[in-house]
């Protein structure tokens, strides 16, 4: 039997993105939407704005996705919500070459 699990990025009233992981998507955007969990990060930003899914059929591949947009700058999600793959591929060079500067030859 085939699952599916999704990785999603919220756009959230007050301007913040929300990146979740769930295997509903539809059940999953109507308790954010309804605020049924009041300690829930988006409750008292609603209303929210669905601006990016990725679908996965393998939950480990959907989990480990979800860490690494969390990870990720808000101008990179920006860039991958826009779907602007080059915008998305400089901000991550322009990242590494931050954390790994280039030695001096001097």
């Amino acid at each position: 039997m085939r699952h599916d699990y999704y990785v999603y990025i919220l756009v959230c009233s007050d301007g913040a993105y929300y990146t979740g992981f769930t295997n509903d998507i539809e059940r999953r955007l109507t308790e954010h939407e309804e605020g049924l969990n009041w300690e829930c990060f988006t409750y008292s930003r609603r209303p929210l704005v669905l601006k990016y899914v990725e679908r996965f059929n393998d939950v480990e591949a959907a989990i480990k996705r979800e860490k690494q947009l969390k990870g990720w700058s808000r101008a990179k999600k920006e860039a991958l919500m826009q779907q602007d793959m080059q915008r998305l591929q400089t901000l991550s060079k322009s990242r590494s070459a931050q954390v790994n500067p280039p030695e001096s030859s001097g």
